[in-house]
């Protein structure tokens, strides 16, 4: 595996399962693969669970972690070709990436939409610069449109809580208010994720805040929230903006605040028994209330914890496939 972007290059879901559950009873079964590797991680955006977590997880397989935050402690970067470079960026990302991939054998990457221009965004413009010319294997930190290492620890956590094995779960991903404009990709990959699991998979949301079909698959969509909650054994929480795929003039704006989509008990107790799933952090009062994040049946430590274990499988992976590269 030389990128880790979307599902598919997990391969087999339950295979993956399987190897994180391994990870998880031994953490440093594999610490030999990342002898005298180093792993650089590049935040373009703030983090706090994508940062520990992975570097948890680089120091578990034995490597050496550098963490770079740019614009904080590094020349700020341009990122875009044919622009006059008079401003406040000093230096151009296609210098920057083959110098810090000199100094490492793996990047992960974390850059955010900037939520004003679509294709530039879905394009993944950043982290594709990153896979083309650093020469080194690249895996998302959460991009402009995807977090995959959060899906599949969302993944990890709902597969150990789920005992019915003969059945299939309810899982709901449901829209929430918030006071800003949030990108989609965390709901993306949470869709491109569910829909390639052995799940019975609802979206809902109000109008206009539909998801990029390539994400939203074959999901069942219901703008009615409550009717999509009846019977929900996993309910996910997360705004997000317009992802502009009807109005595309409207992509990344706010255009609702509707405060009835708030998770509450209300909403929960049309559930079976539901767990309820956040990604973090969360805004309490917006997204949900406390009554519900601090309930028996939140789930959203697990997932926190999870995210260690997800990015193991992944750096172990890639570890496993340089030989080959």
């Amino acid at each position: 595996m030389r990128t880790f972007i979307n599902v598919e290059d997990i391969g087999d879901i339950r295979t993956a399962l399987a190897e994180a559950q391994e990870i998880k009873n031994d953490r440093f079964k594999y610490q030999h693969l990342g002898k005298n590797k180093t792993l650089m991680m590049i935040f373009f955006n703030n983090s706090l669970r994508t940062r520990l977590s992975t570097q948890k997880a680089a120091m578990n397989l034995g490597m050496n972690v550098i963490v770079l935050d740019v614009n904080a402690g590094a020349w700020k970067l341009e990122t875009e070709r044919g622009v006059i470079m008079d401003g406040d960026k000093s230096e151009h990302l296609l210098e920057a990436i083959p110098v810090m991939a000199s100094y490492c054998d793996m990047i992960g990457v974390r850059s955010f939409a900037g939520l004003t221009d679509r294709d530039y965004d879905y394009a993944e413009t950043v982290l594709n610069q990153f896979i083309r010319y650093s020469g080194k294997p690249v895996f998302a930190m959460e991009t402009a449109t995807v977090h995959p290492l959060q899906a599949f620890a969302d993944l990890i956590t709902m597969d150990e809580q789920w005992q019915n094995r003969n059945a299939r779960p309810k899982v709901v991903l449901t829209w929430a208010p918030h006071c800003r404009a949030l990108p989609q990709a965390v709901p993306n990959s949470f869709a491109q994720w569910m829909n390639a699991a052995d799940v019975d998979f609802v979206v809902t949301h109000p109008e206009g805040y539909e998801l990029d079909p390539k994400f939203v698959g074959n999901a069942r969509v219901e703008y009615n929230q409550m009717k999509a909650l009846e019977g929900a054994d996993f309910v996910y929480a997360k705004n997000w903006s317009c992802p502009g795929v009807t109005c595309p003039e409207d992509y990344g704006k706010i255009l609702s605040k509707d405060m009835s989509w708030t998770i509450d008990d209300a909403h929960m107790a049309v559930t079976n028994n539901g767990k309820f799933m956040h990604c973090l952090p969360v805004r309490r009062g917006l997204i949900v209330t406390d009554d519900v994040i601090e309930s028996k049946n939140s789930l959203v430590i697990p997932e926190a914890a999870n995210r260690e274990i997800s990015c193991s499988v992944v750096i172990k992976r890639m570890l496993e496939c340089m030989k080959d590269f």
